[in-house]
């Protein structure tokens, strides 16, 4: 059975995906967070006090572009020449008082000469709540269709992302790839998460046959939201981007979804919703833990502020 006995989501909340062009070769990081920055505003001056970035929103995907476009995070907090969108990000937050999930960054970590898609989660007062590093790196290789090893430039993180957000409650954080694996949906559900939040970054292969199911079915499997947060088409990108950024509702029903273009969709979070849900679909107090394990159980990892190496 649930242990979660309270409503998950405290109040309502407006929340807001971000589809910001996708970055290619010779694309400028100074102006990238600039757009980045104008968007963010915008979205907060229509109500909106949850804003989600894409995956690898300051950057092209690619080894290729480490070198220019990842930045060095630890010790924490980083340099400022160092990482110029840890603080760009920050005062985004800061400025116009939300919770700014920061889509991804490519992360460099000098001592160990590892790269990681790391996540970074700011506050209201624009201080770091949360980091995330991807677990599951896109290797897939669909014949006619798309190929790409994800580990031949980056290495995986170890623990997953729970992220408080004192005003509302529990958000999941992962990273595209990441979606189609329950296993971390599951456990943040059952730790009490209200939505999970994925910046991603599908291409166009994936996207057009998996990208709604996906968000659909851990939506369905959890009773609650789901949100995927991806970057606007260029086709000139070494991974042409899907688009198509969406809220999926705890009926699993997809409330909103962009197209490819850049833009801003949003959606009031209604804690009404979930607990509706889950009473007319009680599959949590259904639960047999007598047959089958609880996967929430036992020890598990949960990123911290800090980051640290495994």
């Amino acid at each position: 059975m649930s242990t979660i006995s309270h409503p998950v989501l405290k109040q309502p909340v407006k929340l807001a995906c971000v589809q910001l062009m996708q970055p290619v070769e010779g694309s400028d990081k100074a102006e990238i967070l600039k757009n980045a920055a104008a968007h963010v505003a915008k979205a907060a001056s229509s109500g909106s006090k949850i804003i989600v970035l894409p995956e690898y929103f300051n950057s092209p995907f690619g080894s290729q572009y480490l070198s220019e476009y990842a930045e060095t995070l630890l010790p924490s907090p980083p340099k400022r020449e160092e990482a110029p969108t840890f603080y760009a990000l920050s005062a985004m937050a800061a400025e116009n008082k939300v919770y700014l999930i920061g889509g991804s960054i490519p992360e460099f970590n000098p001592q160990t000469k590892k790269h990681y898609n790391t996540s970074l989660i700011f506050d209201p007062e624009g201080n770091l709540l949360a980091t995330y590093r991807k677990a599951h790196l896109f290797d897939v290789d669909i014949p006619g269709r798309v190929t790409y090893y994800e580990s031949e430039y980056l290495d995986s993180g170890n623990k997953l992302g729970l992220v408080d957000l004192p005003d509302y409650g529990k958000i999941a954080v992962a990273i595209c790839y990441d979606v189609r694996f329950p296993e971390l949906a599951t456990i943040a559900t059952r730790k009490g998460a209200f939505a999970l939040i994925y910046p991603s970054a599908f291409p166009i292969a994936t996207g057009s046959i998996h990208w709604r199911l996906l968000a659909q079915a851990r939506a369905l499997d959890n009773q609650l939201y789901v949100v995927l947060c991806g970057p606007a088409r260029d086709t000139r990108g070494t991974l042409v981007a899907w688009g198509h950024s969406l809220v999926v509702d705890p009926m699993a029903q997809v409330v909103v979804e962009a197209e490819e273009k850049e833009t801003i969709v949003e959606w009031e979070l209604d804690p009404n919703e979930i607990e509706g849900t889950r009473k007319s679909i009680p599959v949590s107090a259904q639960r047999r833990f007598d047959i089958y394990p609880d996967l929430s159980a036992g020890t598990i990892q949960f990123e911290d502020p800090k980051l640290e190496e495994p």
